[in-house]
């Protein structure tokens, strides 16, 4: 039963590490976005690929109210 749930605590220390590349937010954690930011990709639409994945991840723990997940990987 603890095997299951290991994918799932990586890719949130994954989610935890992970930067924003480009933008007036460059070097900042995904995390760590303000939440207006992450707002607008949700309305213009997510990049591709994985950081688009990423960022709808966080913004999805954000709107539903599961930013504690973050504090021990902080």
């Amino acid at each position: 039963m603890a095997e299951e749930c290991f994918p799932d605590r990586r890719a949130l220390e994954e989610l935890a590490k992970a930067r924003i590349p480009f933008g007036r937010y460059k070097g900042q954690r995904l995390i760590d976005l303000p939440e207006h930011y992450i707002v607008w990709f949700a309305r213009e639409g997510f990049p591709p690929g994985k950081l688009g994945e990423m960022l709808q991840t966080v913004y999805e723990i954000k709107v539903n109210g599961l930013e504690y997940l973050f504090t021990p990987l902080r």
